[in-house]
């Protein structure tokens, strides 16, 4: 008997071996690469840290529990009875002079900026997981692929989790990038899957890089973890402030609540474009997602003119509905604060933009 489970464990582990030793699980780093992160403050005990201590699960919940739920329970709610509405632009035929981004559902959205173009955490395979079984994008969500994205002179990638850096959408994309800006360690991904090391920008929190022609983008915290395979935080999660000659948007990544937001609002004078997630989220694990009702404050720390909600609308990786984020996210709202909910592939132009979005989630429950 004892020889038959030793027997399971090792067959199991040469298996997880196999599994994570395909490319799409991305590399380690290594060389000057790994001495840069050995450097960071953030980094200690072969990991990054949190600037605040934090938990990937609630302390009261059992995690074998929330994975048998997970496994078992399934809530009609959390896929749209019908197909996702979209509405999609031609980013090919977009004057380059235009102030314009496009959400493509979850957290993937183009922006063209000032004469520069940016993708962020783009996913066009259809899932998010290394597996093409897994996490199925909802219907009708997943109408941009590689072929409609012009020439990109900024590939902007949050943190390595699958939903956010997707190893065949990267790829095929890379002869259409001018240069990649990560966080520290997820730039030994890009390298190992084809991209030039002279074109990605790595950044640890705190740190600039100056663009050029008033461009500047500044890596900033956020409260989360990262990881493609057994091993995690051996890269950092990120978020941004992206700073144009007329603008100052900030890209939030993945990001549970903490004190970086006031402190990111207390280093500018305010924000004119807030990209935060609002879905994926759950009470077993508080610390890592923005729960509804929290945004309102970040929103307001953060000293932000207008709120785009994404991180939702295409994949499901929580037990809530999948409408409940837009639906919590416009409830919750108690202030002044612009909130934009374009459809999928809906021009938004952000910029003074007082156009009254329609409920295009309502229409789908």
């Amino acid at each position: 008997m004892l020889l038959i489970l030793v027997s399971i464990i090792i067959l199991l582990l040469v298996a997880g071996c196999i599994v994570t030793n395909q490319s799409s699980f991305g590399k380690k780093s290594t060389g000057k690469r790994l001495d840069r992160i050995k450097a960071s403050p953030h980094y200690k005990d072969g990991a990054f840290h949190n600037l605040e201590e934090t938990s990937q699960f609630a302390e009261d919940i059992s995690v074998t529990g929330i994975f048998w739920k997970m496994l078992t329970q399934r809530r009609k709610d959390k896929k749209p009875k019908q197909a996702i509405k979209s509405e999609k632009t031609d980013l090919h035929q977009l004057s380059v002079d235009e102030n314009v981004l496009i959400w493509m559902g979850h957290s993937t959205y183009f922006i063209q900026l000032d004469g520069k173009r940016f993708l962020i955490d783009p996913v066009f395979s259809g899932y998010a997981g290394p597996f093409s079984f897994m996490n199925h994008s909802f219907e009708g969500s997943d109408i941009y692929k590689v072929e409609d994205i012009p020439k990109i002179d900024y590939l902007i990638i949050t943190h390595d989790h699958w939903d956010h850096l997707d190893y065949n959408t990267v790829k095929k994309l890379f002869p259409k990038v001018e240069k990649s800006i990560t966080g520290l360690g997820t730039g030994a991904h890009l390298e190992y899957w084809g991209q030039d090391s002279q074109k990605i920008i790595e950044l640890d929190w705190f740190e600039k890089a100056d663009l050029g022609n008033g461009f500047r983008i500044s890596g900033e915290p956020a409260r989360h973890f990262s990881g493609r395979g057994l091993r995690r935080n051996g890269t950092l999660w990120m978020s941004f402030v992206l700073e144009s000659p007329t603008q100052r948007i900030y890209i939030g990544g993945d990001s549970g609540y903490g004190k970086h937001y006031s402190e990111i609002g207390n280093r500018y004078d305010s924000i004119d474009l807030a990209i935060l997630e609002t879905g994926q989220y759950s009470n077993n694990w508080p610390y890592i997602h923005l729960l509804p009702g929290e945004h309102q404050q970040v929103i307001k720390e953060l000293k932000a003119k207008r709120f785009l909600p994404v991180h939702n609308s295409k994949f499901s990786l929580s037990q809530h509905a999948w409408n409940d984020p837009l639906v919590e996210t416009l409830k919750q709202n108690s202030s002044d604060i612009k909130i934009l909910t374009p459809q999928i592939g809906e021009k938004l132009i952000w910029v003074n933009d007082e156009k009254e979005y329609q409920k295009w989630w309502e229409e789908l429950e």
